[in-house]
């Protein structure tokens, strides 16, 4: 299925909500999609209403939930083609196993399985039920005939469930089904590519309790990472500490120092197709790291200070090296700055911004500076700015 939109461009969505005590994760979900600004309309099965009430949807949607076929306040009664018609993707989460068979089989005894049957847009089951159900052959020929009309899966993950036993069939939490069903409206643009994307600070010990670092948040390179995801690639991130959670989507890899992240990268580094240097990593690390700590006294003292790998002018120097994009966080005269960064490592994009305004915020502005001149990319969400970025690279490739 092929899912374009505008990348600052929210969407309608049904939620459809069925029986399963995974509803309670359907509450949270609606939430993070009106505070990412996306409508959402909630339909509920019979049996979801045993489980969280309509009135906590309608009041977390701002919207009339939807639970009837035979409504007779709906105008023309035909709710089950206008609801399918007023919005952009139908996501059924929890998909309760009998659900799914419905869907597998074109049944329509209900408002949720009659709308879904008369969709003209997309249709996303993210399924929730416990680990026998989930294994039964008669699940998985459902699941493999929704696969072969052409409805997306959300798949479940092995976990501690409900009835007490842990194995497959636990719904992804609510924050996981938002970035994933953002993610399919989103250009494949990098389909096929292998992407390594480093972010992050470095930390260079001076003893072991000390150390040299910045205050670099990771967040522009995590956001670089999942929109590279977004748009098709298999991704590595290589991150050095910070206080983000490891995304589930690409494959993290966790360093410390410069060396550390500098010998990571060169072992991944082979079979990609574009290296992405977001890390802010740390120039110099001490030349002599103290064993011990070292105790404060009266006297002035100094550190010897060795420079680290360039990792950046590492990659972009090997025989067969991948499209190369590097970051500048300068204090000032940045195009400058960073223009003479991009000609001194021979690398084709630069990314620049100011280090006061970009330094553990969730906001930035870019300027891109390649061989064709500049491109402002104005003050906006990392994440946007970190499409926006992506679909850039692509135009480049």
């Amino acid at each position: 299925m092929n899912y374009i939109m505008a990348q600052n461009n929210s969407k309608s969505i049904l939620l459809g909500v069925t029986g399963g005590i995974a509803a309670y994760k359907a509450a949270e979900l609606v939430r993070l999609l009106v505070k990412s600004r996306h409508a959402v309309q909630v339909a509920m099965t019979e049996a979801a209403t045993h489980f969280v009430g309509p009135a906590t949807f309608q009041a977390l949607s701002g919207k009339p939930v939807l639970t009837k076929l035979w409504d007779g306040d709906n105008g023309n009664g035909m709710t089950h083609i206008d609801a399918s018609r007023a919005v952009d993707v139908i996501l059924i989460a929890p998909a309760s196993a009998n659900f799914i068979a419905k869907l597998a089989h074109g049944l329509a005894d209900d408002l949720l399985s009659t709308l879904c049957l008369a969709r003209a847009c997309p249709l996303v089951v993210a399924p929730a039920m416990n680990k026998q159900m989930w294994d039964n052959p008669a699940t998985q020929r459902n699941l493999a005939q929704l696969r072969q009309d052409g409805i997306a899966l959300f798949e479940p993950a092995s976990g501690a469930q409900a009835c007490g036993e842990i194995g497959m069939g636990r719904m992804q939490e609510a924050e996981s089904l938002l970035i994933h069903l953002e993610a399919l409206f989103q250009p494949k643009c990098l389909a096929g590519q292998r992407v390594l994307v480093t972010a992050g600070p470095t930390y260079e010990a001076i003893d072991p309790v000390r150390g040299i670092t910045n205050l670099s948040s990771g967040k522009m390179g995590y956001a670089v990472a999942r929109a590279a995801w977004e748009a098709g690639a298999e991704v590595v991130l290589v991150s050095g500490p910070t206080a983000l959670a490891a995304p589930t989507q690409v494959r993290t890899l966790q360093v410390t120092s410069a060396q550390e992240m500098y010998e990571t990268v060169m072992h991944e580094i082979a079979p990609m197709s574009i290296f992405i240097s977001v890390a802010a990593v740390a120039d110099y690390r001490v030349a002599q790291t103290a064993q011990q700590k070292i105790k404060k006294t009266d006297t002035a003292s100094t550190l010897s200070l060795t420079p680290n790998p360039d990792i950046l002018a590492q990659v972009a120097a090997l025989p067969n090296a991948p499209f190369c994009v590097g970051f500048a966080a300068e204090t000032e005269h940045l195009a400058i700055h960073a223009s003479a960064k991009r000609e001194r490592k021979n690398i084709p994009l630069i990314v620049a911004n100011r280090a006061q305004d970009a330094l553990g915020q969730d906001e930035s502005a870019l300027i891109l500076i390649d061989a064709a001149g500049q491109h402002a990319l104005p003050r906006a969400d990392k994440l946007l700015l970190a499409r926006q970025l992506i679909a850039h690279i692509s135009e480049m490739l």
